[in-house]
């Protein structure tokens, strides 16, 4: 007997259980299987089903076309929760298998990691962004300067950054990647994406840092990710992540960054405690 998904019908979450059907974890089935490849698969199919189920209930909110009513926001607590601890789960997993994130994984794990963002914006569980508080206000029309990546300090690489227009009159103006990918001229676009995706590894890495501050680290990753999911959606009216050809490799960066949000939420989130030591 092989161990199995538990979901009932129309639940947005689910656990594993083992063949006899005590309640589990993928990171301990993985650990002592033969197949691991073949749990990690089952787990991506079951979060991709969670993830129609959650489009079906809650795709109005996320997508920001009303605000959820008082009885709906609990649906968007468990959701977020849900989905995040099936996206550390399986990063979790990976690591013990030494098993690589493929651009399937990075789509499924990619468009989760939108939805939790999404649904935690109506409940106001997101913190600023990066360098909120120290940027200008751009007026109406074009605005001329140069984009760059701009880290919040770079001897604090977990509070990370974000893009910025800097224009000659010395100006500094939020800016988006989809703005420079889609919106801009003379942008260098594969040279942005990688640009963003080091910012990516950079606070990913220094996450686990003693120094770094777990809502920080939150905010830095939220926002990046955020940032990197809104401009590699299949279209303007949907969620799916799509990876550019020759950007597959992208996949293990968000899979890695997505957990790394998770796991720093687990310190204060009331939902996620103890995600981390599973």
């Amino acid at each position: 007997m092989r161990p199995r998904i538990v979901q009932g019908d129309g639940q947005i979450g689910f656990h594993w259980a083992t063949p006899t059907g005590s309640a589990t974890s993928l990171g301990a089935l993985v650990a002592g299987d033969d197949e691991p490849d073949r749990l990690l698969a089952t787990h991506l199919e079951a979060l991709d089903d969670a993830l129609i189920i959650a489009a079906g209930r809650f795709g109005e909110i996320l997508g920001g076309g009303r605000r959820p009513s008082p009885d709906e926001r609990d649906g968007l607590l468990d959701l977020h929760r849900a989905l995040d601890r099936s996206c550390f789960e399986y990063a979790a997993a990976l690591g013990i298998t030494g098993l690589p994130a493929d651009p399937r994984s990075g789509q499924i794990i990619g468009t989760a990691t939108l939805f939790s963002i999404l649904a935690r914006e109506p409940l106001g569980l997101l913190g600023p962004a990066p360098l909120d508080d120290e940027l200008d206000d751009p007026s109406i029309g074009v605005v001329g300067g140069f984009g760059e990546m701009t880290e919040v300090d770079p001897a604090k690489p977990w509070k990370g950054g974000r893009w910025v227009v800097r224009t000659e009159a010395g100006h500094r103006y939020p800016l988006t990647l989809s703005m420079l990918l889609f919106d801009s001229s003379g942008v260098n676009k594969e040279a942005s994406r990688a640009e963003h995706l080091a910012a990516l590894r950079s606070v990913t890495a220094a996450a686990g840092s003693p120094e770094a501050d777990p809502m920080s680290v939150t905010c830095a990753l939220d926002w990046l990710l955020y940032d990197w999911l809104m401009a590699h959606r299949d279209g303007a009216d949907s969620a799916e992540i799509v990876f550019p050809k020759g950007q597959e490799a992208a996949a293990g960066v968000i899979v890695a960054a997505a957990a790394a949000s998770v796991a720093a939420r687990a310190t204060f989130d009331p939902g996620l405690l103890g995600l981390t030591n599973r």
